[in-house]
């Protein structure tokens, strides 16, 4: 079975400010934090029987110490992504997906380092009226392509999330936030075997009892907010683009693929 693990940073045990994004004191610390994470969920992955596990770095500007890379994964990374023809076939390639290190949705109160896609310029995410995330931005883009969301390591409220998306989901919780910045965090060693128990349990259930892909009816609306209305003011000379009032934007779209990440 081939695996596609998606990457963000901010749901990584030990990881609880933005200090540690592209640029702050932490950086480096936060990319071994993430990629110890990864080198868990390969190592179960590999324990359960995968052929080919490919690691999409996917936290902005990168956040894999390359180096350190557990040897059998090979690792997506570069901005922007090439072409979606190119994009497409590597998505075919793969059976199931699962997400490390993940953060709750915006607006969650209790979870670390919520926010959705940008925690400077973005309120809110809605498709068809309802509430998403980078969690089920993910999903759903996988699930065009009958890939399901298996396996998700984050905080808690990032769990329970997924769960609401995926019922057959496995999770593993590496930490409780209590306030958008701070959180309890699993020790390192601590989260990575829970990681790497999780990512071969979740493989293995899937053999067992395969868990559907994240398809949701078409047509799309997504509705995004802006803390700012410079943010719309980018967007008014696009055809494709309804402003709603200063703050909001809609796009609509047949295909999922279109706008989940516009």
């Amino acid at each position: 079975m081939n695996v596609l693990i998606m990457t963000d940073q901010e749901g990584v045990a030990g990881y609880v400010s933005f200090d540690y994004d592209q640029g702050s004191r932490n950086n480096e610390q936060g990319k071994h934090l993430l990629t110890g994470e990864v080198n868990a969920a390969v190592e179960g992955l590999l324990e359960a029987g995968a052929v080919d596990v490919l690691v999409f770095d996917g936290h902005g500007a990168g956040a894999i110490h390359y180096p350190a890379l557990h040897e059998a994964a090979r690792l997506l990374h570069g901005r922007p992504l090439g072409p979606r023809s190119e994009w497409d076939k590597v998505m075919l390639r793969y059976d199931v997906t699962m997400i490390i290190g993940q953060h709750a949705m915006a607006g969650i109160q209790t979870g670390n380092l919520h926010h959705t896609q940008s925690s400077q310029s973005i309120d809110y995410y809605k498709l068809n009226g309802r509430p998403i995330g980078e969690i089920a931005q993910w999903a759903l883009y996988a699930g065009s392509f009958d890939i399901p969301l298996i396996f998700l390591s984050g905080d808690e409220d990032a769990c329970e999330e997924v769960k609401a998306l995926v019922p057959a989901v496995t999770t593993a919780a590496v930490k409780t936030g209590l306030g958008r910045n701070s959180a309890i965090s699993l020790s390192h060693t601590a989260a990575c075997r829970l990681i790497r128990q999780g990512a071969k349990s979740a493989l293995e259930k899937h053999r067992a009892k395969p868990v559907p892909p994240v398809q949701w009816e078409g047509p799309y609306v997504l509705e995004k907010r802006f803390f700012h209305t410079d943010s719309v003011d980018e967007h008014r000379n696009l055809a494709d683009v309804e402003i709603v009032d200063s703050q909001t934007i809609r796009l609509r779209s047949d295909n999922i693929r279109d706008l989940i990440y516009r």
